[in-house]
C-alpha cells in the first residue's frame, strides 16, 4: 500500500503489474478495493487500485461531500501523483459513475475509460429499477425459496453502521450473480475480500449525466453482465448509445461481477480495448 496527501486528506492505493497505467475505482460507495483485484490484467497493465476517499485506508472527507466531481478530482490527483500524463480508468458500479465524471471533467488525463456494470445516474430512479429487478428475481425462484426471501429481507433492511451494512451486503450477494448457487462454492475466498466503510456523515449524492453523454470524447468501453440487477443491460445500452463511439460488451453468463463470473471474456475485452487505444 502507498499513500499520498491531497489538501490534508490521505489517499491510499495499491500498485500491481506492469504496462500502461490503469486506475481501478471500486464501487459502493465505500466497498473496499480487494474484491476488484484482477491479476489477469496485471501482466499487460500497471493496475493501480485506488482506495477512494471514504473507503478503507483512505481518509473520510470532513463534511461528507462525496460528490462525483470530488471523486473525479481525486482520480486526477492520483494520476498526477503517479507522474502520468494519461491513464486508463476502470470504474465498477459506483466507480463507473466516477469514471464518467472524470471523462467529462478531465478528458485530457485519460487514454480511455472502462465503465463496468454502471450507469449515467444515481438517485431514486436507480433504486426503483433495482427493486423491480429484485421482484423479478424473487418471482423466478421457487415458492418459499430461502434465497429469495433472504435477498428481499436484505434489500428492505435499514442497516446502520459497518457490521449491519456488511451483513446486508452479504445477504444480497445471491442476486448480484447470474447463477449464485453454481458459483458460490468457488468464491469462498473472494467473499472474504468484501468489506465496506460507512461514513455516517456521507451526504446524499444524486447525480445524472444522461444529458451530457454526447459530450464525452474519451474512448469508452462499456461492460455489463446480462443478469445485473442494479446496473442492468438497459442502462449500459443507454451509455453505449449516448457516448460517441462507445463500445459495448455484454457478458452473457454474468450479473454484477463479471470479472469474477467470466474472467477470460472480461480480460480479453479490456486487453483489446487498451491495445486499440
Amino acid at each position: 500500500m502507498t499513500e499520498f496527501m491531497v489538501d490534508g486528506v490521505r489517499v491510499s492505493y495499491h500498485v500491481h503489474g506492469s504496462g500502461p497505467v490503469c486506475i481501478a475505482h471500486s464501487g459502493g460507495p465505500g466497498v473496499h478495493w480487494p474484491y476488484l483485484r484482477m491479476p489477469y490484467l496485471e501482466d499487460r497493465l500497471t493496475m493501480v487500485y485506488l482506495e477512494p476517499v471514504g473507503t478503507g485506508s483512505s481518509d473520510l472527507l470532513p463534511g461528507g461531500d462525496y460528490s462525483m466531481e470530488v471523486y473525479a478530482s481525486f482520480v486526477d490527483k492520483l494520476a498526477e501523483h503517479l507522474g502520468e500524463t494519461k491513464v486508463f480508468l476502470l470504474g465498477h458500479s459506483h466507480g463507473g459513475f466516477v469514471a464518467l465524471q472524470t471523462a467529462l471533467d478531465f478528458p485530457e488525463r485519460l487514454n480511455g475509460v472502462i465503465v463496468y456494470d454502471s450507469m449515467a445516474y444515481n438517485g431514486p430512479e436507480l433504486g426503483a429499477q433495482a427493486f423491480a429487478n429484485i421482484e423479478k428475481y424473487v418471482a423466478s425462484r421457487p415458492e418459499g425459496d430461502a434465497l429469495a426471501q433472504q435477498v428481499l429481507d436484505a434489500w428492505n433492511a435499514s442497516p446502520h453502521g459497518h457490521d449491519e451494512e456488511l451483513d446486508a451486503l452479504g445477504r444480497l450477494l445471491p442476486v448480484y450473480f447470474k447463477d449464485f448457487e453454481a458459483i458460490d462454492p468457488t468464491i469462498t475466498e473472494w467473499k472474504k475480500l468484501v468489506d465496506i466503510t460507512v461514513d455516517p456523515d456521507r451526504q446524499d449524492a444524486r447525480w445524472d449525466v444522461r444529458p451530457r453523454l454526447g459530450e464525452i470524447a474519451v474512448p469508452t468501453l462499456v461492460i455489463v453482465g446480462v443478469a445485473d440487477f442494479i446496473c442492468p443491460l438497459n442502462s449500459a445500452q443507454e451509455l453505449a448509445d449516448g457516448i460517441p463511439g462507445a463500445e459495448l460488451v455484454v457478458l452473457n453468463e454474468s450479473g454484477h461481477f463479471g470479472h469474477v463470473e467470466e474472467p477470460e471474456t472480461f480480460r480479453d475485452s479490456v486487453r483489446k480495448f487498451v491495445a486499440t487505444h
